[in-house]
């Protein structure tokens, strides 16, 4: 079924790579006019150079979540050249990992709670509003398998993605409160395959090695299905929440993660 969010205008925070890129392009490819934010100006340009090729509409902002004026500002712009929001998508994030939370420093809990939980909060406060105008739609947390469980040497990332579930339930019953048509629910992605594997050395996590983790290696120990999954796999779950097709959906969570969270299965040696 194509045109799924036609006629939509969405807007993906961390849209320049990996799960967010993989979102931006699929909602332009089922009919959403698409506003790409990231802090990367060299990939970001470019996922709407693509974009368009393909026929879609998008344009691309430079965009710190955690600057609250820059949030002003991109909302504005984007109701200047759209008129309209109808999909939020809060997206970006980043992950820090250390063999200890004593090892820690309060400067890296801080940068990553800005970004992955004070970033998301932004993005709701200035973008209901503009919601609400335009009269209902559906924003969509990116949260975590992580978020549900906790890791190892993620105990820091583990509770900026677990406040984003729990935010995403309570913002989802003040819409419902408030009748304003918004849907509001929380995704969470499991091993999935993206550029961000190769910045977090598995030395970090407790695994005595060094090397850059290999996703793809990690998913076959520890995911029921055997493997990583893709950054379009997460897009297709964004696009249903995003979509009509899920509007008796809110307050809910879509965990994609290959089964880690159900479970695990005994392989043949």
């Amino acid at each position: 079924m194509a045109g799924q969010v036609q006629g939509k205008v969405a807007l993906v925070t961390g849209g320049a790579s990996g799960i967010g890129e993989a979102v931006c392009e699929l909602l332009a490819r089922e009919g959403a006019s698409v506003a790409v934010t990231d802090v990367d100006d060299h990939k970001g340009p470019e996922v709407v150079v693509r974009i368009k090729k393909a026929g879609g509409e998008a344009s691309f902002w430079h965009h710190d979540v955690t600057s609250e004026e820059r949030w002003i500002e991109v909302v504005a712009e984007i109701m200047k050249r759209y008129g309209q929001l109808d999909v939020l998508v809060s997206n970006a994030g980043i992950g820090i990992s250390v063999p200890s939370i004593t090892e820690m420093t309060l400067a890296d809990w801080r940068r990553q709670t800005a970004i992955n939980l004070d970033g998301v909060f932004l993005s709701v406060k200035h973008c209901l509003p503009l919601m609400r105008k335009t009269g209902g739609g559906s924003i969509v947390m990116m949260s975590s398998l992580a978020g549900l469980r906790g890791a190892a040497g993620l105990s820091g990332y583990c509770a900026t993605k677990g406040g984003v579930r729990l935010f995403a339930k309570a913002i989802a019953m003040e819409c419902a409160t408030f009748g304003d048509g918004i849907r509001v629910n929380s995704v969470h992605p499991g091993i999935i395959d993206t550029p961000i594997w190769g910045k977090i050395p598995a030395g970090a996590t407790g695994s005595g090695q060094n090397a850059p983790i290999d996703p793809e290696e990690r998913a076959k120990m520890a995911t029921p299905l055997g493997r990583a999954g893709h950054a379009e796999e997460i897009a297709q779950g964004v696009l249903y929440l995003a979509s009509d097709a899920s509007r008796y959906v809110t307050g809910t969570e879509l965990v994609i993660d290959g089964g880690m969270n159900a479970g695990g299965v005994a392989r043949p040696a």
